[in-house]
């Protein structure tokens, strides 16, 4: 009997043998990779978290230095997010915040500079559109019309759509184009939802044009 095991015994490691020359090579790679994938995932997760915090305390420098109106402690701050954790939310929160400081001190240019890094570089699609709704802005404010039309021209989330066909009507009134300016009201009032605040504000727009706006009812989305 106990001889009967023993060969029982034997016959089984042998098999177990045979499946391990098999299969051993590729079960030890599988094993690897999961593993070493997990301990990625892990770290990729405390890197994240890390930056994420890193960033958070630079955007309340940033915010600080703006309730204290320092422009230069500002900017520091500004330019240490934008080279080490330019791919965060918290960059491009900083970065239209810094826009609108730099523009109230008078600095238009490094409002400018701080707004097209957040169109370009900001990970995150309705930063890009913020900034650029913001730059031509501040284009129509310095007659840079075309320039203004340009910067419109890139594609937004659909959400943003309305306010860029608003910015641009703006910008034909402001070229003395009521017909242009008109068709580019009626897109954006068309957009917009009927609860929505801004609504009102491109009706007295269209008013202005002569447009009452009961008449696009019927069309409006």
């Amino acid at each position: 009997m106990a001889k009967h095991l023993d060969l029982e015994e034997q016959e089984q490691l042998d098999q177990i043998k045979h499946f391990w020359t098999r299969y051993g090579n590729l079960i030890s790679w599988v094993l690897i990779v999961v593993f070493g994938s997990f301990a990625a995932w892990n770290g990729w997760n405390w890197y994240q978290r890390n930056q994420a915090v890193k960033a958070a305390a630079l955007y309340d420098e940033v915010d600080r230095a703006a309730v204290a109106k320092d422009a230069q402690r500002m900017e520091r701050a500004l330019a240490d997010m934008q080279a080490n954790f330019g791919s965060t939310t918290f960059a491009s929160q900083a970065a239209l915040l810094a826009s609108k400081i730099l523009f109230d001190a008078g600095q238009a240019d490094k409002a400018r500079a701080a707004l097209s890094w957040a169109a370009e570089k900001s990970g995150d699609a309705s930063y890009k559109a913020v900034a650029r709704l913001r730059l031509a802005a501040l284009d129509l404010e310095a007659k840079a019309f075309d320039q203004a039309l340009k910067t419109l021209e890139a594609p937004v989330p659909k959400s943003f759509e309305p306010l860029v066909a608003d910015r641009r009507g703006d910008i034909f009134m402001a070229q003395g184009k009521p017909d242009e300016a008109r068709t580019q009201y009626q897109n954006a009032w068309k957009a917009l939802g009927q609860r929505t605040e801004y609504r009102r504000l491109v009706e007295v727009k269209l008013a202005a044009l002569g447009v009452n706006v009961s008449s696009l009812t019927s069309t409006a989305s």
